[in-house]
């Protein structure tokens, strides 16, 4: 049975697209079949993952605006067992283009079933907002992963995304569920990094990865290069951090090594 995760939270810049590449291909390297789903306009995921967002023959936007194959627009990447749906600028405008289609928060899970079967793990990288694209992402997933950094605005993001992910499991998806809280960017050394995680600690003990992924320099070259840390520096900290989350993240599901 394949999972689809979502890695959402609609504040930018607190390790999203980093989390979703890295776990992505980290859980691909223990061994699983795992699709790369950019739902992001600035198709970061995909450039990440040493795909060109130039010349795209199809991307998600062919598949969820003009109803493409998945199929088609699906590319391998250099990566074992990893492979993409790609996304560029052209998505930005999809939300507008949405508004008036029928059923249009569930065109992402139409597209996605044709494909589901191909793969172990397929892993949807939200963009930073609530919007249309969001919600077609949470109404295909079985879970999300929220990476969020240690900060005071971060936990009142939290609530709001919360919120979100409790309608769309009311009206489109009740099957999902909240599969972790990812903590990004941690710097042990702050003490509000500290105090926030004691926060998060005492109402999502149960939610939290045991694993925090450190502020580091690697991780923020990575990109530059295509490449996700596990391949770009194998032996960094960051490298073992995600193989680590990874490890978690398939016995959350009953998925054993």
């Amino acid at each position: 049975m394949s999972h689809i995760i979502s890695l959402a939270n609609q504040k930018g810049g607190v390790g999203k697209t980093t989390s979703a590449v890295n776990c992505a291909a980290a859980v691909a390297a223990l061994g699983r079949r795992v699709l790369l789903c950019d739902v992001d306009p600035q198709g970061n995921a995909t450039s990440g993952v040493g795909v060109s967002r130039k010349n795209l023959a199809f991307s998600i936007y062919d598949v969820i605006i003009r109803s493409k194959s998945a199929r088609d627009a699906i590319l391998p990447t250099k990566y074992e067992n990893l492979s993409i749906l790609p996304s560029n600028i052209k998505l930005a405008g999809a939300e507008f283009e949405l508004v008036d289609l029928e059923r249009r928060e569930l065109l992402l899970k139409t597209a996605l079933a044709e494909v589901r079967d191909d793969y172990d793990y397929i892993f949807i990288d939200c963009p930073p907002s609530l919007g249309i694209l969001s919600i077609n992402a949470l109404a295909a997933s079985d879970g999300v992963i929220i990476p969020m950094q240690c900060e005071f605005y971060a936990l009142e993001g939290l609530s709001q995304l919360l919120l979100t992910i409790k309608q769309v499991k009311k009206l489109y998806n009740p099957r999902l569920d909240i599969t972790g809280i990812l903590i990004t960017m941690y710097n042990g050394r702050l003490n509000l990094s500290m105090q926030v995680l004691d926060e998060l600690k005492k109402y999502y003990a149960d939610k939290l990865f045991s694993t925090c992924i450190a502020r580091s320099v690697k991780l923020s070259e990575a990109p530059s290069f295509g490449e996700p840390i596990l391949y770009y520096d194998k032996n960094s900290k960051p490298a073992q951090a995600y193989n680590d989350v990874a490890l978690e993240l398939l016995a959350r599901f009953g998925d054993t090594i």
